[in-house]
Parts: C-alpha cells; sequence; structure tokens
C-alpha cells in the first residue's frame, strides 16, 4: 500500500512537471530533479544518493518526453537538423562526462550546485536577460563544442538542456522557434546519453532503494512518463489563456524558494 502512495505522487509530479513545462518552455527536468531529492528524502533514501538518483531519473523521464516534442516540432519544420547533427556528437560526449563529474560529487555537494542553479535560472527568469542575436551559426566543431558544454551541464543537473540550448541558438541568429524546435530535438540524445551514463556510474551502489537501476528509479520513471506527456498539452493549451509573463515571475519565485532550501540545508 506504501508503493501506491509513493507511485500516486509520482504521477502528480509527472501532471505539474508537464504542465509546467507547456506553461513556460522550459524541461520538466529543472522542477522533477528537486522535487524528487525531496521526495526521496521523505522516503527516507540516504542524502548520499538522493541528489544523484533524481538527476539520473529526470533525465530517463526525458528520454520519453521529448521524443513527442520532437514529433510536434519536427512537424512544423521547426528542427533544424544540420545544427542538430553535429551538436549531438558533442551532446552525447558531454552528456557521459556529465553523468561521471556528477558520480564524484557527495550528495550534499551536488544538491549544493544543484540549488545554485536553480536560483540563476529563477534570477534570469526574473530579469528577463536573454542575449541578443550577435552572431552567425558556426561550422560542426563549434557546434559540437558548443553541444559537448551543454550536455556536460544538463547530465549533472537532469535537465534537457533548454535553458542552455534556446538562448544560444538565439544569440547565433536562429529564429525562435526554430531554437526551441531544435533545442527539443537536443534534449533526447542528453536524456539518453545522461540516463545511461547514471545507469552505469551508479550500478551496484549499496544505499539505493529497491526498483531503482544504478541511479535511476524505475517507480518514479514510470509514475513522471504516464502524465507529463498529458499536461505538457494542457500546460500549452493554459499557456495561450493565462498572462505568461506573470505565470513566469511566479514560477521563477518559486524557482527561487527551492534553491535556496538547497543552500539552506
Amino acid at each position: 500500500m506504501a508503493l501506491f502512495y509513493v507511485f500516486a505522487s509520482y504521477l502528480a509530479l509527472g501532471a505539474l512537471a508537464g504542465t509546467l513545462a507547456g506553461l513556460f518552455g522550459i524541461g520538466g527536468g529543472l522542477v522533477i530533479v528537486p522535487v524528487l531529492i525531496f521526495s526521496f528524502g521523505l522516503q527516507g533514501v540516504s542524502s548520499e544518493v538522493a541528489a544523484h538518483l533524481a538527476v539520473g531519473t529526470s533525465l530517463a523521464t526525458i528520454v520519453f518526453t521529448s521524443l513527442s516534442s520532437i514529433r510536434s516540432h519536427n512537424q512544423r519544420g521547426a528542427v533544424r537538423w544540420e545544427i542538430f547533427r553535429p551538436m549531438a556528437v558533442g551532446i552525447v560526449i558531454g552528456a557521459v562526462l556529465g553523468a561521471w563529474s556528477a558520480s564524484l560529487l557527495s550528495g550534499q555537494a551536488l544538491e549544493l550546485v544543484i540549488g545554485v542553479f536553480v536560483i540563476a535560472v529563477a534570477i534570469k527568469m526574473l530579469i528577463g536577460a536573454n542575449p541578443k542575436p550577435g552572431r552567425d551559426i558556426p561550422g560542426h566543431p563549434g557546434l559540437a563544442a558548443s553541444g559537448g558544454v551543454v550536455g556536460w551541464v544538463s547530465a549533472i543537473f537532469g535537465i534537457g538542456g533548454g535553458t542552455l540550448t534556446v538562448p544560444y541558438l538565439s544569440w547565433c541568429n536562429v529564429r525562435m522557434q526554430q531554437a526551441v524546435g531544435t533545442s527539443a530535438a537536443c534534449g533526447l540524445p542528453i536524456a539518453v546519453a545522461g540516463a545511461l551514463g547514471n545507469v552505469w556510474t551508479g550500478w551496484g551502489q549499496p544505499s539505493l532503494p529497491e526498483y531503482s537501476l544504478g541511479f535511476v528509479y524505475l517507480p518514479a520513471l514510470f509514475g513522471i512518463v504516464l502524465t507529463s506527456v498529458f499536461f505538457a498539452r494542457f500546460g500549452a493549451a493554459l499557456a495561450h489563456r493565462l498572462d505568461g509573463a506573470v505565470l513566469k515571475r511566479i514560477f521563477a519565485v518559486v524557482l527561487l524558494v527551492l534553491g535556496l532550501r538547497f543552500l539552506l540545508s
């Protein structure tokens, strides 16, 4: 019975993450990771693995949710595949290195850097700081290098990379719709490589709870995936009816509180 209630909470988290992702156009990982860390703490999961388990599980959920997003953007011609392909090479390498880098950190240290990152994103949303278009799209080596950075950072924080990829492509004079669509495509190799990296680095860890596959917690993965895809569509529809600027500020404040909670705990 206890597992039933835990699984129900993951269904609710998937609904929340999907709705927020649809509303604000950001990956659900930014919400999933902090909430999972708190949830694992309530379940009695060791603090040494809770943050790693949250990051790995978040990346695994993005594998499934990104497929729906890619299909939707591609149907609208918004994915720049000639940009995606060289970036994907760097992304895969960077994401594997990111999963390995995260595994070298203690649970407390990983929670600290996640808290700092969440606060930085919140401040960026509050002040509306976005780079203005200022350069052309680089060649394949430049795109691969930028993909490596995006993959590395994203795998550490358990996100799909949109927080980094969209501003970068916009800075390279890619139209916003295409920047978002191409970023959605980049989320898949980030998630696949990052999730597999977390399965590998977490394999055999003695402190992991039952039903874990390395640093991927299967009940949370299935529960979040079951609801997040549907509610992402709901959030996108809701975004057209509500004041996006006000909602974004509210969400930024929520992220700020979550980030401070990590720093002060």
